[in-house]
């Protein structure tokens, strides 16, 4: 089987999985399925959770698009090619709670070829998970980094420090001066080396989004009890702003749906569902609030 199919398979079957078991640990609410087509060629399978006890706002897409690669996207990226596919899977979710952190993952692969049905003249996989708490609770992070450190240990022990690097140059919302959250792994262009190939990357990316729920579950066992009140809540909203800007203004994944025909409903699907922009925002000096932002300045080695 050709990587490309190979991956299709994978992540339509680790969306199933995981879908089933964020519901399991919600309790309440259910994923909905809402398949679609792109006039342009493709489509997807968009699964949202809503409302729920624990998770106030979940997706986890699939998506299989092909067709003609856009000038701007070709320059963007700096790659050749005039037709492409792209297949990947993506997940953000939203907890109710402000003591539990949202998380982020996406896992894609793409192939360009001299025209349609032509041969493939590049490949590549990219992706990544990254953790945005609100509150700070030291060895979540750590146990989320140490979970991707091991995957990537598989490859080589030296592999998580690089990713890990790439993710807190990635996540960062220039204009504020300060990253989206606290990192985890990111990476782009894995292509054919002389000692991995596209089967070796395919191994690794199932790998890694294989490893999201031990992750990320354990999270929300720990924290699902925290107490909160008013004041969390409202510094959550304000935080999930600076979410929103950066998914608007600085990540290449809404850039390449939009500019590509994408579904609208299914790339702003990240976005969380209940936000504040409070001018000039402040926090008390020595707050936990404090601790956060003091944090995502610099970036910290977890592990």
């Amino acid at each position: 089987m050709s990587v490309k199919l190979a991956f299709q398979d994978w992540i339509y079957e680790a969306q199933e999985s995981i879908c089933e078991a964020l519901e399991n640990i919600d309790g309440k609410a259910r994923f909905t399925k809402d398949p679609w087509k792109r006039r342009a060629g493709g489509g997807g399978l968009s699964r949202v959770l809503a409302s729920g006890d624990v998770i106030e706002k979940g997706g986890v897409n699939v998506s299989v698009v092909e067709g003609p690669l856009p000038d701007v996207i070709r320059e963007k990226f700096g790659v050749q090619g005039t037709w492409f596919n792209a297949s990947g899977l993506s997940l953000v979710i939203h907890p109710v709670s402000p003591m539990i952190p949202a998380v982020h993952a996406n896992y894609r692969y793409f192939e360009l070829y001299n025209r349609e049905g032509g041969g493939v003249v590049d490949s590549w996989f990219g992706g990544g998970a990254d953790l945005t708490p609100y509150y700070v609770f030291d060895e979540d992070i750590r146990h989320f980094h140490q979970v991707h450190k091991e995957v990537c240990d598989t490859v080589n022990h030296n592999l998580y420090f690089r990713l890990k690097e790439s993710c807190d140059r990635y996540f960062y919302n220039e204009h504020r001066g300060e990253a989206r959250g606290v990192g985890g792994i990111f990476f782009d262009y894995l292509r054919v080396q002389s000692d991995k190939s596209m089967y070796d990357w395919l191994h690794f990316v199932e790998k890694c989004g294989n490893a999201f729920l031990s992750a990320y579950l354990p999270l929300i066992k720990r924290r699902r009890h925290e107490p909160w009140g008013e004041k969390e809540r409202h510094f959550q909203e304000v935080r999930r702003g600076r979410y929103v800007e950066f998914n608007l203004i600085h990540d290449r994944g809404t850039l390449f749906g939009l500019k590509t025909g994408g579904r609208t409903e299914s790339i702003l699907m990240s976005l969380p569902p209940v936000v504040r922009w409070d001018y000039d925002f402040k926090v008390e000096s020595g707050s936990r609030e404090e601790k956060l932002l003091k944090l995502l300045k610099l970036p910290k080695k977890w592990l």
